[in-house]
């Protein structure tokens, strides 16, 4: 833990954007954090002042990703159906099994260095999944946990009716987080039945539109779910921010 903290964070809106690209930017971004803090490791305590961190917002093209654990048979469709679905696949290094994100789903990529903050996984993980179920609460829907499934559902009492609206996967180097959530607020839901979303196979996937039945500003969410993470991770937001909410 540093002696000065530091969490100004640095919010990007990046829109519609290339997965490739995307996660080469956050990885530039994560790269450049660890950098400095085997720099600062070198300093007398005094002189330690923690990096600030980012948090990228952005849709993305209709793509596949596989995390480090998954298995590639929970993608169920092969390369010339991809081709035909427009969508591309990514094996990637976060944690957690196959997702989708595409147009109408809004996915965070927070690259915090959690030595400003607290250094427990775990604990990130619920903080990110209480700023997505308080944002959802604020729309007029109920979510919570599921005991050992990672991310947001819907009807969590009712195994039989429980569905995912938030997916999470990250992964973690001196403590620097990258990857992140990935919401859906009015995406193309029958993508995901080319998968078997994080490999559960007897969830259903939903999304903010579907459990209201009316469409939902982009925009809207956004700004909730800003200011639940900063609020909940005391967070500062850098004043050179590129985010278009209202």
């Amino acid at each position: 833990m540093y002696k000065h903290t530091n969490k100004s964070v640095l919010i990007e809106d990046l829109g519609l954007v290339d997965y490739q690209q995307t996660w080469d930017y956050q990885t530039k971004l994560f790269n450049s954090i660890i950098e400095k803090k085997l720099v600062l490791r070198d300093l007398p305590e005094e002189d330690q002042q923690a990096p600030a961190g980012y948090l990228l917002l952005c849709e993305h093209p209709h793509v596949y990703t596989l995390g480090k654990s998954g298995k590639r048979e929970n993608l169920l469709i092969n390369e010339s159906q991809l081709r035909d679905a427009h969508a591309t696949y990514h094996e990637i290094n976060r944690g957690g099994d196959i997702t989708y994100h595409g147009p109408g789903q809004l996915v965070g990529y927070p690259i915090f260095d959690l030595d400003s903050y607290f250094t427990d996984i775990h604990k990130y993980l619920r903080f990110l999944e209480e700023a997505i179920i308080r944002t959802l609460a604020d729309l007029g829907i109920t979510a919570g946990r599921i005991d050992g499934l990672t991310g947001v559902w819907i009807e969590t009492e009712n195994p039989v009716k429980a569905r995912k609206i938030c997916a999470m996967g990250v992964k973690a180097s001196r403590w620097v987080t990258m990857h992140g959530f990935a919401l859906n607020v009015q995406p193309d839901l029958s993508y995901f039945k080319n998968i078997i979303p994080c490999g559960i196979d007897d969830k259903a996937v939903t999304s903010i539109s579907e459990e209201l039945g009316a469409d939902v500003s982009m925009d809207k969410v956004k700004n909730i779910l800003i200011n639940h993470i900063v609020d909940l991770f005391e967070i500062t937001i850098d004043r050179s921010s590129k985010i278009n909410v209202m």
